[in-house]
């Protein structure tokens, strides 16, 4: 499975939800659920500078008793982020996501943010790909035959 990030990319869209660090939780947490995706980039100043997931919002809010309406992202924010770039492969990427234990890996290219790859993302590609081969050994060996 060679299938490069860049064609993942280009077949499932280049969307990127990001919000401000200086908005709050709340925000945030509102932007997920219109777009209805677990986690936002952070962008200050056109630079990606943090990732805010559900899990950030569990774990740094609600455990600790903050409030949502009076946190802002760049309080819970991850950062130090793990990046990809579109050359990288599939597998690359996956293994990526499990040794550093993350869903959420965004694609940059010559320093740029074009793109984010889920682990959903990663799913969904490795399903496709077992589907095609299934069905071309199945077509292989009904001609054979």
């Amino acid at each position: 499975m060679n299938y490069s990030i860049g064609q993942l990319l280009k077949a499932k869209g280049k969307d990127i939800w990001s919000i401000n660090p200086q908005a709050t939780a709340y925000e945030a947490l509102q932007l997920m659920s219109e777009k209805n995706v677990g986690a936002l980039l952070v962008i200050d100043k056109g630079k990606l500078v943090g990732l805010f997931s559900e899990r950030d919002y569990a774990r740094k809010v609600i455990l600790k008793g903050k409030s949502s309406k009076g946190t802002s992202v760049n309080e819970l924010m991850s950062i130090g982020l793990f990046t990809i770039e579109p050359k990288n492969t599939i597998i690359e990427c996956m293994e990526l996501m499990t040794v550093k234990h993350i869903r959420h890996v965004p694609v940059m290219e010559n320093e740029k943010l074009i793109g984010i790859v889920t682990i959903g993302d990663i799913v969904n590609e490795i399903i496709l790909n077992q589907d095609f081969i299934i069905k071309n050994l199945e077509q292989y060996i009904s001609i054979g035959y």
